[in-house]
């Protein structure tokens, strides 16, 4: 099913309807929905697909030349004889000097790994011979370590020859809640929450069947897709992916800190900083700092990717089990975590909530920084943390808390939330309290009466 990408798509027919070459770049991760984007995109257009292989470079530029060939403008001879770019090139011009051609090179980190000077050889092709055609040259991949070296950074071949990039995101809740309207209000947050709103991985849940059965039949199915993708992902993506695995295990057990994860694993801090950054350019850790305070200061460490975050919290622990179709004998206890995952979940839907809101000037104020806080309460001294900090200025700031429970949400929570915005200086406070099941009558008084926003899930 295709769903969504209206803008990209808004975007990619504006430079097909230019009329000039152009040369764009589109990213994103792997099952996100960059290859479906493209099959919408090419329809009812003079267009060549070629997805590049796992083999060697002959057999790539072989099966380019034989795409091209299969075009039904092309003469019957073209496949014939030696494939280099060169000819490749003079192909490409012939069928696009006087009306527009559409090139897709997908799986583009397959050609690079076959050829690591692919992308130099395709640019000095684009300078001698492409750049005066009508072509249109759309090249997409999955390995963001790879495309941004090879196709977006400043020090790549394809720098000032790049017209355009597009990446391709994981759907937002909101999108996945408006594109997968089959499930109810709390399974689409569940669902949402395992899969990190990748296309791919959605698809794989039957909008029919409880959440329950869902986890069950994807997660915890060893014969299904998701049970190995991780694991397949990272060896994909690295050489070894040992310590990334347990990098990984360390952070979804609650470590937060560099020395802790490197503790937990037993490296040296700077080796354990490399893998961390690796990570992190996968799209699957994130580094944060409390939205009030300098980058570099109280840095943390998450599992950005919540299809990851639950994988790795729930599925190594129990994959003996898995592997012999025993889900019975640990289900009970994930059952039990599953509310402590989906609180996390919660609270990035709710920052999502309030982005949106910002941006359409629906907020009491305007915000620049939004994020998540945590420090040290002076007074208690105990670790205290607010899960939505938003501000512009000294003047006025929000603070939101974020409660996943299957109770309506008490008044206690308003005034813990109340009582942390009081560790900030700010004249102006504005306090949003989200709740999954509602409120108590006594917590929407009370809400009345200091002037707190309350926000049930729907």
């Amino acid at each position: 099913m295709f769903a969504g990408r209206d803008e990209q798509l808004k975007k990619l027919e504006g430079l097909y309807n230019s009329g000039k070459f152009e040369c764009a770049i589109m990213h994103g991760r792997l099952r996100v929905g960059k290859t479906a984007l493209i099959r919408e995109f090419i329809k009812g257009k003079r267009a060549i697909y070629f997805s590049a292989q796992e083999t060697n470079d002959r057999e790539n530029q072989n099966a380019l030349l034989k795409s091209i060939a299969a075009f039904p403008e092309s003469s019957q001879n073209e496949a014939v004889g030696l494939a280099e770019f060169p000819r490749i090139a003079q192909q490409l011009y012939k069928l696009s000097n006087t009306q527009r051609l559409l090139l897709v090179i997908d799986d583009y980190h397959f050609l690079v790994a076959s050829n690591r000077e692919v992308s130099k050889i395709i640019c000095a092709q684009i300078d001698k011979l492409l750049k005066n055609s009508q072509l249109m040259f759309l090249i997409c991949g999955s390995s963001e370590p790879v495309m941004e070296n090879e196709t977006l950074s400043y020090d790549s071949p394809f720098h000032g020859r790049r017209t355009a990039q597009i990446k391709v995101e994981p759907f937002t809740f909101f999108e996945t809640k408006r594109y997968y309207s089959g499930f109810s209000p709390y399974d689409i947050a569940v669902v949402y929450g395992l899969t990190g709103g990748i296309p791919g991985y959605i698809g794989l849940m039957d909008p029919k069947q409880p959440i329950e059965e869902n986890i069950k039949q994807t997660f915890f199915n060893p014969y299904s897709m998701l049970f190995e993708e991780p694991a397949n992902f990272l060896r994909r993506e690295v050489r070894d992916p040992t310590y990334y695995n347990a990098v990984l295990q360390a952070i979804a057990a609650g470590c937060s800190k560099n020395s802790e994860i490197s503790t937990a694993v037993g490296l040296e801090t700077s080796a354990c900083t490399a893998y961390l950054k690796n990570l992190i350019s996968y799209g699957i850790v994130g580094k944060h700092t409390p939205v009030t305070e300098r980058a570099g200061k109280k840095t943390a460490y998450g599992i950005e990717d919540s299809m990851f975050r639950f994988w790795y919290r729930f599925v190594p622990d129990n994959i003996s089990q898995i592997r012999m179709c025993q889900v019975d004998k640990f289900w009970r206890k994930v059952a039990t975590e599953i509310p402590s995952f989906m609180r996390t979940v919660f609270e990035d839907i709710c920052r999502e909530w309030i982005e949106q809101r910002n941006l359409a000037g629906r907020l009491p104020g305007s915000f620049v920084e939004i994020g998540r806080w945590w420090g040290v309460d002076p007074i208690s001294k105990n670790e205290a943390r607010l899960p939505i900090v938003a501000y512009a200025n000294d003047d006025h700031a929000l603070f939101g808390d974020c409660v996943w429970s299957d109770e309506p949400t008490d008044a206690e929570a308003l005034v813990s939330l109340d009582e942390r915005s009081r560790l900030f200086r700010f004249q102006n406070r504005y306090l949003f309290l989200f709740s999954r099941s509602g409120f108590s009558k006594e917590c929407a008084s009370l809400a009345g009466r200091i002037g707190a926003s309350l926000v049930v899930f729907e």
